[in-house]
């Protein structure tokens, strides 16, 4: 049985068949099978579907910019120098750790050369001040005085 909206188009009976080939048939119109067997075109009176919609285009190729470029040829170069370093402060840790016992032992020697030296100064600070006090040097002062520009200078010394 046919849909409603459907008319289906009957050649006359003097008209000779020839069935037309899918490319000569009119946009909008079909080939439909009758009920009794028979083919016939057939066009829809009623609204038509319209084609479903094309699929979105691909998006273009962007191209890649200069950053990711460099950063992608630099990373396998950073972090391969990150490996080689790794490996290089593994072979010389027995000799890092000696030698940071040595420069604590020198700032431990530095330290106490210190202590050393303040008290040397002190005690040979304290010897020169008691020599000075019974010593008693005596203590010289001199007053020179002149007047006018080419004028003659007099002076007094005097030992206390």
């Amino acid at each position: 049985m046919l849909p409603e909206n459907v008319t289906t188009i009957q050649p006359p009976a003097t008209a000779p068949r020839h069935p037309l080939p899918p490319q000569d048939i009119p946009p909008g119109v079909q080939e439909v099978i009758l009920p009794t067997g028979e083919r016939a075109l057939a066009y829809s009176t009623g609204p038509t579907t319209p084609p479903p919609p094309a699929a979105p285009a691909p998006p273009a190729a962007q191209p890649i910019p200069a950053w990711a470029k460099t950063t992608a040829l630099l990373a396998p170069t950073v972090g391969g120098g990150i490996a080689i370093a790794a490996i290089g402060l593994s072979a010389a840790a027995p000799g890092l750790i000696a030698v940071s016992h040595v420069l604590w032992s020198a700032v431990a020697t530095i330290a106490a050369g210190g202590a050393v030296a303040a008290a040397v100064i002190g005690r040979v600070r304290a010897r020169i001040t008691t020599t000075q006090r019974e010593m008693q040097r005596p203590h010289i002062t001199q007053h020179i005085t002149a007047t006018g520009l080419f004028g003659r200078a007099n002076g007094t010394i005097n030992h206390r």
